[in-house]
């Protein structure tokens, strides 16, 4: 099975054909044809045989520091499932941290939530802290944060360019429901899954309903998701950007890390750390004929 060579930047430099001509080179292979998926922003190589696709991406990078690249096998890279994270993927920052602004806590939860990214403390006793210090807050104050996310670029055009090609799309969270419901309608998602927090007399208890959405929930949700979608895990891209988006990530067939946070960005060799979402439709494979336009 022969490999091909996304590479996606903004824009894209003169002569990288040549630069990713010579990596492939050193390793035995040579590009057999090209294709131009965005003009000025995305291309791929198909090379003539199969080789260590980590390896070459890692060394790409090296030779393109601003470029996004991905080295796939040419079969099978249209994705039937997408998993995605919500939090520092489909929206920019953290709803946790913004909630506990509204509190004046937003330095304390915020530093919590940077380890449990990094994978430096359990995620289920990270988020029991955080949401212990939200209790007090008036419940309507998530809803206002939802209302006034920043969506990550190419979020919406990722979902429903792969939404309206037969995927089924699930945006999977170990933040809130009450927002990634919102998430969910904005960018096109098929089903949202998150975590519940408890609400009494109006204002959040300072508990979240158990069990937690957490790492291994990611992972079952990808294992069902495929099931239900009648197809395997190789044909799912997940993608996410922390410690507990690990799991998923490494299981499915393309797993992105999305600027990500060291302990996930070292899980897999398809990374997006210049350009935008839509780079994840280039990875396979689509042209800018059938990806959709949209603002997010």
């Amino acid at each position: 099975m022969s490999l091909i060579i996304v590479m996606v930047g903004n824009p894209l430099p003169e002569g990288i054909e040549t630069v990713a001509a010579e990596v492939a080179g050193a390793f035995g292979l040579s590009p057999v044809s090209g294709r131009v998926l965005s003009p000025d922003r995305a291309m791929e190589l198909t090379l003539d045989d199969a080789g260590d696709a980590t390896e070459i991406a890692d060394i790409l990078r090296q030779a393109l520091p601003l470029i996004d690249i991905a080295v796939l096998p040419a079969q099978g890279r249209r994705k039937r499932v997408l998993l995605a994270d919500m939090d520092a993927t489909m929206v920019v920052g953290e709803t946790i941290d913004e909630l506990a602004a509204a509190l004046g806590r937003e330095a304390a939860v915020s530093a919590i939530t940077d380890r449990a990214m990094r994978g430096e403390i359990d995620f289920e006793a990270a988020l029991d802290e955080r949401v212990a210090m939200l209790a007090g807050l008036d419940a309507t104050e998530i809803d206002r944060i939802a209302g006034t996310l920043t969506y990550s670029p190419g979020a919406e055009t990722l979902v429903r360019t792969m939404a309206a090609h037969g995927a089924h799309c699930v945006l999977v969270s170990g933040g809130f429901d009450r927002v990634t419901g919102v998430v969910r309608e904005r960018l096109g998602f098929h089903r949202d899954q998150a975590n519940h927090l408890e609400v009494s007399d109006g204002r959040l208890t300072g508990t979240a309903r158990k069990p937690v959405v957490d790492a291994m929930t990611k992972l079952a949700t990808l294992r069902e998701t495929a099931m239900t979608a009648g197809c395997t895990l190789a044909d799912c891209l997940a993608i996410g950007d922390g410690a507990n988006d690990r799991p998923m990530v490494e299981a499915a067939g393309l797993g992105i890390a999305y600027r990500a946070k060291p302990a996930l960005a070292a899980a897999t060799s398809v990374r997006i750390d210049h350009t935008d979402l839509r780079a994840a439709l280039y990875f396979q494979g689509y042209t800018d004929s059938e990806i959709g336009d949209s603002t997010a």
